[in-house]
């Protein structure tokens, strides 16, 4: 695969392009794929989200590295236009996944009280 970068270095790169698309939403460039998406509403971009789900989706079943590599970048790249869409950042996104990622699940919680499930310490 591709050299390595550190979860720094990899949200710098999704700054930048989510950046990029916030100045082609200012400026509505002629000819710009971001300005296409933008002109055509939510509806448009949600619809290219939900195609590049299953995209994604159609790559690991065909266990295709480079295959998933390049649809989860373009399903990432079109869910950023959708943030910028609805007034949210990727910024936004890091809140959530921080404020979850110290969070046992609930289903874990209900699981390890009836002993279903081994404690989450022990994985």
């Amino acid at each position: 695969m591709s050299e390595e970068r550190s979860p720094a270095a990899a949200a710098t790169v999704l700054d930048e392009v989510f950046e990029t698309i916030r100045e082609r939403q200012r400026l509505l460039p002629e000819g710009s794929y971001v300005t296409h998406l933008l002109q055509g509403g939510v509806d448009r971009t949600a619809r290219k989200v939900g195609e590049e789900a299953i995209e994604v989706v159609l790559a690991a079943k065909n266990e295709a590295a480079n295959e998933l590599t390049a649809e989860v970048a373009d399903l990432w790249f079109h869910c950023l236009v959708l943030l910028a869409q609805s007034g949210c950042t990727p910024d936004d996104i890091y809140q959530e996944l921080a404020e979850r990622h110290g969070k046992r699940p609930r289903f874990r919680k209900k699981a390890e009280a009836s002993a279903q499930l081994p404690s989450t310490d022990d994985v």
